[in-house]
């Protein structure tokens, strides 16, 4: 079995098809998928899924480019991390990317966010993108360490990986690892300890060779895994099997049943 441990199933593209989604996961041997927050107008929608449904999580943050959307405070995203469903904070992190100028607000929201995750005891889905040593830099002053949690959606150096692992992190491979451009980025998916490795699909973004460019869904983790597996010299099953429990070590307080 796999597990999708980053999509977007609330996005209007995916939430219209459900039920198609859902079986197209079965199908696929995909267990289990782990839904994000990014905002907080969306996020009710996002909890809603994951009661819904017994094999969904979710997670409650706001993404560091959303810098005009209503914010969680602390106290906020301590009390949302007791439902039932919510395994972990973020996703939350830092984008120079998409934003420019001024950035010391979304570090703030970030340390806020690396705070309530200590407070919770819940694990951190961090986004890093053009930022990587003030990501770094923030989650070493933070003390991101005592919350744990996953570099999501990995795009970085093996430097910035192994920054990322000495602060007990997992890295997470998305769809990009398949792209025949992504030289460096497969050497950091043959690189990183297995008992580190998890896969995604950000549904509906980035879908995975041989779909890309469409729509993106949980069920194309099984691509991202395969390819993974070819690059480390092992069976989908395998990596299928270590990168599960991994999730399952990670976020602690999703189930395994059904």
């Amino acid at each position: 079995m796999l597990v999708d441990s980053h999509c977007h199933l609330n996005f209007p593209d995916l939430a219209s098809r459900m039920d198609d989604v859902r079986a197209n996961m079965a199908a696929n041997a995909v267990s289990h998928a782990l839904l994000i927050g990014v905002n907080r107008p969306d996020y009710p929608a996002v909890r809603a899924l994951a009661e819904q449904y017994d094999n969904f999580y979710a997670t409650v943050g706001v993404h560091p480019d959303v810098q005009d959307s209503p914010d969680f405070s602390e106290d906020e995203l301590v009390a949302e991390a007791q439902h039932p469903k919510v395994v972990g904070i973020g996703e939350t992190g830092l984008d120079y990317y998409w934003c420019k100028g001024d950035l010391e607000w979304q570090r703030e929201r970030f340390r806020r966010h690396i705070r309530a995750a200590r407070r919770s005891g819940l694990p951190l889905v961090i986004h890093t993108r053009e930022s990587a040593q003030d990501t770094l830099a923030v989650m070493r002053e933070a003390g991101a360490e005592q919350a744990g949690g996953v570099m999501h959606c990995f795009t970085e150096s093996w430097e910035v990986a192994e920054g990322a692992l000495e602060l007990g992190f997992y890295i997470s491979f998305s769809g990009i690892v398949t792209f025949k451009n992504a030289t460096a980025l497969k050497e950091v998916a043959r690189r990183v300890p297995l008992e580190r490795l998890l896969v995604e699909t950000d549904s509906p973004y980035l879908a995975p060779m041989p779909h890309r460019g469409k729509t993106n869904e949980p069920a194309y983790v099984r691509h991202v895994a395969a390819h993974v597996a070819e690059l480390r010299g092992m069976t989908l099953e395998d990596l299928a099997a270590a990168s599960t429990d991994n999730f399952f070590t990670l976020f602690a307080k999703a189930s395994r049943g059904h």
